[in-house]
């Protein structure tokens, strides 16, 4: 007859039982970091109207925007490494760019028009060498409860991009 162990049990039952229930904790424990890691990295795409539009809700809450520059809007202080613009709301959806004539005739209306949305954006940073006047900015922060956005980081799509597109958007 075989061993028992401490606690009446085979000895071959007790190590299979301890193996399970440890393998079990390290499955659980991979699945819980890849559920929360996924949903940390996940971030909504606003555009500015969308943003405002959830009012309180969006205060303080991380967010990623787009909008389209306003050239006569930035000022940098190269001291305290602190830029400030203003961005005008601009559609998100491809084909609603491809109907208003592409992205560069689309940031151009955006910026040209004095009914859209604006915010103002703070960034706190190196002045990146591609904003200007219609760029298209696309910021990760917050919104602050003042409508301030204070961004803390900044792309920008290239400028040099859309100009080349531009006069054949402009011919048709």
């Amino acid at each position: 007859m075989e061993s028992l162990g401490t606690y009446d049990q085979p000895v071959g039952k007790t190590n299979r039982s301890k193996f399970l229930v440890g393998g079990l904790l390290i499955l659980a424990a991979v699945v819980y970091l890849i559920v929360s890691s996924t949903t940390a990295g996940a971030q909504y795409f606003f555009t500015v109207d969308e943003l405002f539009a959830e009012g309180a809700a969006a205060y303080d809450k991380p967010a990623r925007v787009s909008g389209a520059v306003i050239g006569d809007t930035i000022v940098y202080d190269a001291e305290t490494l602190t830029l400030r613009f203003t961005v005008a709301d601009m559609p998100a959806d491809n084909d609603i760019l491809e109907e208003q004539g592409g992205l560069a005739e689309a940031l151009h209306q955006a910026v040209t028009d004095p009914a859209r949305t604006k915010m103002q954006v703070v960034y706190y940073g190196v002045k990146p060498d591609l904003l200007q006047n219609e760029a298209q900015a696309i910021m990760t922060g917050r919104l602050g409860e003042d409508g301030v956005f204070v961004a803390e980081e900044l792309l920008l799509k290239c400028p040099t991009r859309y100009d080349e597109a531009l006069p054949e958007q402009s011919e048709g």
